[in-house]
């Protein structure tokens, strides 16, 4: 999913203490955020722009394109339905610690509806020099500089690095993809592969990967009939077997989900595997040509 900069946004939960410091940023990097929810306060403004008791009056108000939630594990649920049967297709679901049957079913609403959802527990998306949804620095020039590299991460700290390393070695970002670290997503790194090879605006792609699941494996299938150039970081390679490091979905069982599956499948579809993050760059130097 890539959120352009002429899109509308809502922000539920934009009353809390995190929803107040990212939409301030958001605006100020030219998100076009033109309301938030919060039933508790509704019928004031905040941040400059009109608080509404849910995503639906919100809507009844004007056209509104993608929402981001900054809302508590518990009430993500409802907040998504709210924002999915207004009408809402792009949701950016920050959450941690979403119950996972709450996940799965927020997304089975979310496909039945037709609407795109990112996370949860994702960092966000950046469309350099357009827009920005969730908590990703695109307001800092050293990471974030616009260009024609597509940027698709599980870990928006890593990802952040990624797109430091490659900023640093000359190249610019069209649009960072933050899927999230959860093993159920509402994006998965195949999905933002698709988005990121039919985006004119992007001519080749990093992967920023981890060990667990099938993810990776997944995408390498897609990856094969690419013409794109795509390079590929995957975190965790000295992980013992059955230890998760960090995200939920960073978990080995047996021969599944290792650092050498996820390698093989990828180089087998042609893409670029480098050893640390400060290898992308000049990876993608010589891919480029």
């Amino acid at each position: 999913m890539i959120v352009r900069g002429h899109e509308t946004v809502l922000v539920q939960g934009i009353t809390g203490r995190q929803g107040t410091f990212w939409t301030e940023r958001m605006q100020a990097y030219g998100t076009k955020v033109v309301g938030g929810v919060n039933p508790r306060k509704a019928g004031i403004e905040h941040c400059g722009v009109p608080v509404y008791g849910s995503a639906a009056e919100a809507v009844r108000r004007g056209s509104i394109d993608a929402s981001v939630l900054f809302i508590p594990p518990m009430g993500v649920k409802g907040a998504a339905l709210d924002a999915i049967e207004a009408g809402i297709e792009k949701l950016v679901i920050l959450t941690e610690h979403v119950p996972v049957q709450d996940v799965m079913y927020l997304l089975a609403a979310a496909r039945e509806a037709g609407a795109q959802v990112l996370g949860p527990n994702t960092a966000g998306a950046v469309t350099p020099g357009e827009c920005f949804l969730g908590f990703m620095p695109a307001f800092n020039a050293r990471v974030f500089q616009p260009g024609r590299v597509g940027v698709v991460s599980r870990s928006g700290s890593l990802g952040t690095l990624v797109c430091l390393d490659l900023v640093g070695a000359g190249f610019g970002i069209s649009a960072f993809i933050g899927i999230g670290g959860d093993p159920i997503l509402g994006t998965t790194i195949a999905e933002a592969l698709v988005a990121l090879d039919r985006d004119r605006g992007t001519d080749s792609v990093v992967i920023v990967g981890e060990i667990g699941g099938a993810m990776e494996e997944a995408a390498a299938a897609y990856a094969q009939g690419m013409t794109k150039p795509v390079v590929a970081f995957i975190a965790g390679a000295a992980a013992p077997p059955g230890k998760r490091m960090g995200h939920a979905g960073a978990i080995v069982l047996g021969d599944k989900g290792t650092f050498a599956a996820k390698r093989a499948a990828l180089e087998a579809a042609g893409a670029t595997v480098v050893a640390t993050p400060a290898e992308i760059g000049p990876a993608l130097t010589a891919r480029m040509g």
